[in-house]
């Protein structure tokens, strides 16, 4: 099955002011629909104590053609594509009820062993089960997530503290809160009176429970970019950028 789809609705917990669909709520069912697609094919989160195997992210992509509003109606398609030795990509499309094209994405994942925490090379009967396509959501030269750098000229920082809430089942804070301490980084006005109709996402290291990390933002290249550092290594977590279209 190369190509999973799946129907979604808009509810009230999935939009912001004033009743927009939000990025984190896009993400959310960008991990459901992969979620679902896993599990079609018995390879999902129920089958880890057999396969010993676990997706783990390293990175988002997501543009916002017509951003959707509460109640309306998604479809979504996912597909895999690009798998490697050692990473896979995966692509969405999000169609409202009228058939347009609202949202494309492209995600990129590699293959953990449950046992030891380490990459495993992705086999060829699990690519064989998920039936890559060369299909790409973004044009062929944008298909893949972009090298996010670091930079020198900081505007602000403000620290975050890790809470239990924010823990998944690996025991790290879930992918989606890189998100929120994003957004909680930017500045007020930048905040409040800007939409993000693209952004991307660069996860380098894991955040485990009440661990307090330092997050830096900077404008620059027409770019609203936050830095995810560690309190005392200074080793950098993640890498979040906006851009308004």
């Amino acid at each position: 099955m190369a190509f999973f789809e799946h129907d979604f609705e808009i509810g009230l917990r999935d939009i912001e002011n004033p009743n927009y669909l939000s990025n984190k709520a896009i993400l959310a069912f960008f991990e459901n629909i992969g979620s679902y697609h896993s599990d079609s094919i018995n390879f999902g989160l129920n089958e880890i104590p057999r396969t010993n195997s676990s997706w783990v992210l390293l990175g988002w992509k997501v543009k916002v053609l017509k951003r959707p509003i509460y109640g309306d109606k998604l479809h979504i398609v996912t597909w895999a594509r690009n798998t490697e030795k050692f990473s896979t990509y995966r692509d969405y499309e999000v169609y409202n009820q009228n058939n347009e094209l609202v949202i494309i994405g492209t995600s990129k994942w590699v293959l953990v062993d449950t046992n030891t925490g380490k990459l495993r090379h992705i086999p060829d009967e699990i690519i064989k089960l998920y039936c890559p396509d060369t299909k790409t959501a973004f044009p062929p030269e944008e298909s893949m997530l972009t090298k996010l750098s670091d930079s020198d000229n900081y505007e602000s920082l403000s620290m975050y503290i890790v809470n239990r809430s924010q823990i998944d089942l690996n025991n790290h804070m879930h992918n989606l809160y890189y998100l929120d301490m994003a957004y909680e980084a930017l500045p007020a006005e930048v905040y409040k009176n800007k939409t993000f109709n693209f952004f991307e996402i660069a996860y380098k290291k894991q955040i485990k429970l009440h661990d307090t990390v330092k997050c830096y933002y900077v404008f620059e290249e027409n770019t609203h970019k936050v830095i995810i550092e560690g309190l005392d290594d200074k080793k950098i977590h993640a890498i979040i950028i906006f851009k308004e279209s």
